[in-house]
């Protein structure tokens, strides 16, 4: 088991702190590319580093796009209320040109 590390805006650092948001999509780049089953991240705030919480991976979801990852869960277990919502906050952090590039991976954890 492996503990990885990665940082996480306000918002959805409290989303899933509360329980709230039980997915987390990134690309799935080289960083994601090594994250299993069973091994933990910590997930430091970007407003305050200090302020971290630690979850387990319970699945990993690969999907060609964020679209395709969307609409295979409700938008709740992403800590959003609309499928729209939720693609319309992704694409401000990637680019099309990176999801193509890379895949995307939907991360279900559970927190520590």
């Amino acid at each position: 088991m492996i503990t990885h590390q990665m940082k996480l805006a306000a918002e959805p650092f409290e989303k899933i702190a509360h329980g709230h948001k039980v997915i987390e999509s990134r690309l799935f780049d080289e960083k994601r590319q090594k994250i299993n089953i069973g091994d933990h991240i910590e997930f430091s705030s970007n407003d305050d580093l200090a302020k971290k919480i630690v979850v387990r991976v319970k699945a990993l979801y690969q999907y060609g796009s964020f679209d395709d990852l969307f609409s295979d869960f409700p938008p709740e277990y992403f800590g959003g209320v609309s499928k729209k919502e939720l693609g319309e906050k992704i694409h401000n952090i990637y680019t099309s040109e990176e999801e193509q590039q890379y895949g995307v991976v939907g991360i279900k954890i559970k927190l520590l």
